[in-house]
C-alpha cells in the first residue's frame, strides 16, 4: 500500500499519526510546498511581539523528529500541480507523476487579497504563514513605523492590531464589517470589546469597505467606501482565507467554498479524503457541510482520515464554531453560530469584569459570547454539545459549583437548565 498526504500542517500531521497508531505499514509519502514542520498560524503574532521563539510556532517539532517517530518520505519543496481523483495520481509542478492507493489532501487555506491591493506587489503583510511572521518582525524591528492600518477586525487582525499597539504605533483596525469579530460576536458583547479597544488608544474603522490602496514612497494612502483617505506607513492585510483547492477537478470532486468530505473524511470518489481548512465538514449545529477554521477542528478531521486511510471505518459526528481569543488583557470565547437569533439571556459581574450572553431557541442555548471568563467555557460548551447531540442533560453538583465559584449568577444557571 502506498498513500500520499499532500500539505502537513495540523490536519497532515495528525493523519499521519493516525496511520501509524492504526499498525498501517504502508509508505506515506508527505508532498510540501516548503521544507518547514506543521506550524500554528495564529502563533505567528505571538513571535512577531517576541512572545515566542522560532521554534515554538512548530509544536510538533521538527520533521525529523516526525520522521523518526511516524516514518514518512518528506518529499520538500515538491509542489502538486494536479491530483487525478479517478486514478489517484499525484502530478508536480516538476512534471513528475506517482499513483497511489489513497490518497489525503491537506493543503489548508490562504491569505485572501482582494483584486484591488494586488498592484502593491507584497508591500503590505498578511498573517497567515512563518514567512510573514518573519517578515513583519524584520521589518519592524529595522525601521520606526509610526502609523499602521490592520485590515480586518478578526481574531488575527486584534492580535496585529495589539502587538503593533504595544510597540507604540498608532494603529487603525478596519473592516466592512459594522463590528468587531463578526463571525462569532453578538452587537452588544462586540460594543463592550469595541469601548475597551479604543481605550487602549486603537482607532476603529467599522461599517466600511476598504476599496484599495496607493504606495506613495515610505506610505500608504488607503480608500474607504465613504471616500475617506487613511494615510499609513505600514499595511496588514487580515480579511480572511480562501480554501487551497485548486488542485483539485471540480468534475471530479465536489467542492463548495472547500472539498465536500462525508463524516469518514472522504470525498465522493473513492479512496480520496481531505482534512482541515481545505474542506467542508459538518456542522454539528447547522446539519451542514461548511469550513471550521479551527486548529483543534483540523487535528480531529486528519485523525479521522487517516485512520481511514488505515483500513479502519471512523467517522466523526461533526463540529461547532467555537472561536477563543486573549488579547489587550481580554478574553473571548464564542460558541455557537451567532447568526441564529433568538431570545437573550445575559449575566454580568462587574467585579470581576466577567460578562456572558446567550441566546436560547425554543428554550435551549444555540451560542454563548463570553468575555473574561475563561474558566467556565468548557463547562457550557459540553453542556451545549449535550443538547445538540439530543441528550437529555443537567448540569451536574461540581458544574453548578464551578459556574458559581467563577462569578455565574444562580438565575443564569437555572434559565439555561429550566428551558432546555
Amino acid at each position: 500500500m502506498k498513500f500520499a498526504i499532500i500539505g502537513f500542517g495540523c490536519a497532515g500531521y495528525h493523519a499521519l499519526r493516525a496511520i501509524r497508531e492504526m499498525g498501517s505499514e504502508a509508505a506515506v509519502d508527505v508532498y510540501m510546498d516548503r521544507d518547514l514542520p506543521p506550524y500554528n498560524p495564529m502563533l505567528t503574532t505571538y513571535y512577531v511581539s517576541g512572545k515566542l521563539s522560532y521554534e515554538e510556532m512548530f509544536p510538533f517539532g521538527t520533521l525529523e523528529e516526525i520522521g523518526a517517530k511516524y516514518h514518512a518520505n518528506f518529499l520538500t519543496g515538491q509542489s502538486v500541480a494536479v491530483v487525478d481523483a479517478e486514478t489517484k495520481v499525484v502530478i508536480t509542478e516538476a512534471g513528475v507523476w506517482t499513483q497511489y492507493d489513497r490518497i489525503l489532501i491537506s493543503t489548508g487555506a490562504t491569505a485572501f487579497v482582494p483584486p484591488s491591493f494586488h498592484h502593491l506587489n507584497n508591500a503590505y503583510y498578511c498573517m497567515r504563514t512563518t514567512e510573514d511572521a518573519v517578515r513583519m518582525r524584520q521589518d519592524l524591528d529595522a525601521r520606526e513605523y509610526r502609523s499602521a492600518v490592520v485590515v480586518g477586525a478578526s481574531m488575527v487582525g486584534i492580535k496585529v492590531a495589539e502587538l503593533l499597539n504595544k510597540r507604540g504605533i498608532q494603529v487603525t483596525l478596519a473592516d466592512m464589517s459594522d463590528r468587531i469579530f463578526p463571525l462569532a460576536s453578538y452587537e452588544d458583547v462586540a460594543a463592550i470589546i469595541e469601548k475597551k479597544v479604543q481605550s487602549q488608544g486603537i482607532d476603529l474603522k467599522l461599517g466600511n469597505a476598504i476599496t484599495g490602496a496607493e504606495k506613495q514612497e515610505e506610505t500608504f494612502m488607503v480608500r474607504l467606501g465613504n471616500g475617506e483617505i487613511l494615510q499609513t506607513d505600514l499595511l496588514v492585510l487580515n480579511i480572511g482565507t480562501r480554501a487551497a483547492c485548486q488542485i483539485v477537478d471540480r468534475n471530479q470532486i465536489r467542492i463548495g467554498r472547500g472539498i465536500v468530505v462525508n463524516e469518514r473524511m472522504e470525498t465522493n470518489m473513492p479512496g480520496v479524503f481531505a482534512a482541515g481548512d481545505c474542506c467542508e465538514g459538518m456542522n454539528l449545529q447547522s446539519g451542514e457541510n461548511q469550513i471550521i477554521g479551527l486548529w483543534a477542528n483540523a487535528g480531529v478531521q486528519g485523525y479521522i482520515a487517516g485512520a481511514n486511510m488505515a483500513g479502519k471505518d471512523v467517522r466523526t459526528e461533526g463540529n461547532i464554531l467555537h472561536n477563543i481569543t486573549h488579547f489587550l488583557d481580554m478574553d473571548f470565547i464564542g460558541v455557537g453560530d451567532n447568526r441564529i437569533t433568538g431570545e437573550r439571556l445575559i449575566d454580568s459581574n462587574p467585579e470581576r469584569d466577567f460578562y456572558i450572553e446567550a441566546i436560547l431557541r425554543d428554550g435551549k442555548p444555540v451560542g454563548f459570547n463570553i468575555l473574561n471568563n475563561y474558566a467556565i467555557s468548557g463547562i457550557l460548551k459540553a453542556y451545549f454539545m449535550k443538547l445538540l447531540r439530543g441528550e437529555k442533560h443537567s448540569l451536574t453538583p461540581v458544574q453548578w459549583g464551578m459556574l458559581k465559584r467563577h462569578g455565574v449568577s444562580e438565575g443564569f444557571i437555572k434559565q439555561l437548565e429550566e428551558r432546555k
